[in-house]
């Protein structure tokens, strides 16, 4: 008899119309294997050699100011060129496109030391605010098709400074994988007349087993077909386009959601979890269609400890995306791990 958390299979993914191959047999104790001790570093709450810290001089020359809170700025590196011209290539395979762009770092806290998972949520409200703020002012832009809101956190995942922070590329273009969810989503919203993400969550909530927590406006919960060990997706109850469609509540909600869902990360190897955080929205000239149903998806590579990390590699770069503990497993693991940050100083 077929039991899924013993033998090899495949899972379909709605939202991009792929599989991934999950092989639980390799694995059966996902947690066994050395787990490193953490490492403590020195807290700073100010560090004088952060180009990001207020009052220091940033690699391209310019001075932060003493900023109270969140702190915004157009990257002095940027990926994307504000005034590219028009212009590419169509000649057979010899096909290329220019591309504008707008391209912004967010610093969530004055302080150095901090993470999301150790902000308060009244503090990670203002960073939803800012990201909500952001959206709407480069959403008007007559360049700007897509604003993708982002976070990479640790050296792991390309981080070259620690101190709390992300980033906005605001695109002229759809963006490959935004492309294929809003395909996905369209079609199902044209069958279905209700989003896919709404029937899916109903779907996940009645199962309850890939759940992590929940709050009265969000679920953070392990894909079905998540690919990443500990890969989790944060979905509003309500279906919106966009994050400037969320109330007041809703933003509160939302840091909430964001609070816990990391904290339990960081808990989870005693370690400042690397991850990639990413909120995916309608594109600008979509948000009326009805069926986008505005998301994030958080993708950490740890798979054992603080060091043990999952490498895309062989079959999953050649062929199809492959993990071996089952998202129920991962989903269980961070639910058991308490939303009280391992670094917090508990008073004596």
């Amino acid at each position: 008899m077929f039991v899924p958390e013993d033998h090899s299979h495949r899972r379909y993914n709605a939202l991009l119309d792929e599989w991934v191959l999950v092989s639980p047999h390799r694995t059966k104790r996902p947690w066994q294997g050395q787990v490193e001790a953490p490492v403590i570093p020195v807290r700073n709450t100010y560090d004088p050699t952060c180009y990001l810290c207020p009052g220091n001089t940033r690699m391209g020359g310019e001075l932060n100011p003493a900023y109270p809170g969140t702190f915004v700025f157009d990257n002095d590196f940027a990926a994307l060129q504000k005034d590219a011209p028009a212009g590419g290539s169509d000649d057979g395979f010899f096909r290329s496109v220019s591309e504008k762009g707008i391209c912004r770092v967010i610093c969530f806290s004055p302080q150095h030391d901090l993470t999301l998972g150790e902000m308060t949520t009244p503090d990670i409200a203002g960073v939803v605010a800012t990201w909500q703020d952001q959206f709407r002012e480069l959403a008007q832009h007559p360049d700007i098709g897509y604003v993708q809101i982002f976070e990479n956190r640790g050296a792991m995942m390309g981080s070259s400074n620690p101190h709390p922070h992300g980033q906005i590329w605001a695109t002229q273009h759809t963006p490959t994988l935004v492309a294929k969810e809003e395909a996905t989503q369209r079609v199902y919203y044209a069958t279905h007349q209700q989003t896919m993400l709404s029937a899916y969550l109903a779907q996940e909530i009645t199962a309850h087993e890939r759940v992590v927590c929940e709050n009265r406006s969000f679920v953070a919960l392990v894909p079905f077909w998540a690919v990443w060990p500990f890969e989790t997706i944060i979905l509003p109850r309500r279906p919106m386009a966009t994050i400037d469609q969320m109330s007041a509540g809703e933003a509160t909600d939302l840091a909430d959601i964001l609070k816990r869902t990391v904290t339990r990360y960081d808990n989870l190897f005693q370690t400042l979890f690397p991850y990639s955080l990413g909120i995916h929205q309608a594109p600008t000239k979509m948000i009326d269609n009805g069926h986008w149903h505005w998301h994030i998806h958080i993708v950490p590579p740890l798979l054992r400890s603080a060091t043990v990390r999952k490498f895309m590699v062989g079959f999953e770069l050649l062929a199809e995306p492959q993990r071996d503990i089952t998202p129920e497993q991962a989903a269980r693991r961070l639910r058991e791990c308490s939303e009280v940050h391992y670094r917090t100083e508990v008073p004596q």
